[in-house]
């Protein structure tokens, strides 16, 4: 009896696969880093039953296509905007996520994102580096408190729910906006709903956690922007496309608000003359909201898990179709 076939788009830990060799045929991409080229995905997607992919990878109509036994495509991601996830339904291909097991790790992230950019510590790192360090002054990289400030939660989900968690124990009022409201949150986390406007305006920092959809593209543009207060920091670890990176930058630049701490951006890789990486109030990261060797290694298993259930026709755990 033929085993079935699975490819996976990036180099895993060979041990996370050693308990499925005996089920699966395992296909590879052997590159960590540099993503698989489009001609081979669609080669791959032709003869495989599952795939096992990452959020950079495009798994559109056309990618589809080409698949003649694909059952299902695990996305190591919670979101999934980079699959076409109406057309797979269609074509009976089952579409999975990572929901939860990244939500701790990326709240951490984005609170320590936060406070970094408050504090200014990528600053201070630069300015010892440089040899600036002469003498202790009473302003010197003057930063803002976090503790007992406002925190806007623009998207309450899980994620927005743990930094709220984190928020309390540094004695924040947090305030939330989100598609529908959350009375249960608001009673665990004593957090607050109000409309947009009012976030914006009110908040010390505005922490975006949304998914990307039409009605959340360039939810972040000039008009924003000029809501918020002069001394407010905003922090993105949602989708870059979230944001209007021009109106942020201009924004910034212009003193409308005070900081930026950004971990996605529209389009990924940035280069290195991206305009936002030259202001001295932005910190900018490369995607790595989820970066720990635990969560990955669970967003993995996780994948892996969603395949082997659907190829072996059990329900998957984590379907988004």
């Amino acid at each position: 009896m033929r085993k079935p076939t699975i490819f996976i788009t990036r180099k895993v830990p060979g041990k996370l696969l050693e308990s499925y060799k005996d089920v699966f045929d395992i296909r590879m991409w052997e590159k960590e880093e540099e993503p698989v080229p489009r001609e081979v995905l669609e080669k791959e997607v032709k003869q495989v039953d599952g795939l096992l992919c990452v959020l950079s990878d495009q798994v559109d109509q056309s990618v589809l296509n080409q698949s003649k036994q694909l059952k299902v495509v695990a996305n190591m991601a919670v979101g999934f905007d980079n699959i076409n996830i109406n057309y797979a339904k269609e074509m009976g291909v089952i579409v999975t996520n990572t929901p939860d097991v990244l939500s701790e790790s990326t709240a951490d992230l984005g609170f320590t994102l936060m406070m970094a950019t408050a504090r200014r510590l990528n600053e201070a790192a630069e300015y010892i580096k440089d040899g600036q360090w002469k003498n202790w002054a009473p302003f010197l990289l003057a930063g803002t408190d976090v503790y007992n400030k406002t925190l806007g939660i623009v998207g309450m989900g899980r994620i927005g729910e743990a930094i709220a968690r984190r928020a309390n124990g540094f004695g924040m009022t947090v305030l939330y906006h989100n598609r529908k409201r959350k009375r249960e949150a608001e009673r665990e986390l004593q957090a607050s709903y109000v409309q947009m406007d009012e976030l914006l305006s009110q908040s010390d920092f505005v922490i975006s956690v949304v998914p990307f959809t039409k009605e959340t593209n360039k939810l972040f543009n000039k008009e924003a922007f000029e809501k918020m207060k002069e001394s407010a920091v905003f922090v993105n670890i949602s989708r870059g496309a979230v944001v209007d990176e021009n109106a942020l930058y201009c924004a910034l630049k212009a003193g409308e608000i005070k900081a930026a701490g950004l971990d996605v951006f529209e389009q990924e890789p940035i280069s290195s003359n991206h305009p936002l990486l030259e202001l001295e109030n932005v910190i900018c990261l490369p995607h790595i909201g989820s970066a720990t060797v635990q969560t990955r290694t669970a967003m993995i298993e996780l994948c892996l898990k969603n395949i082997a259930n659907v190829l072996e026709e059990k329900a998957p755990l984590t379907p988004v179709n």
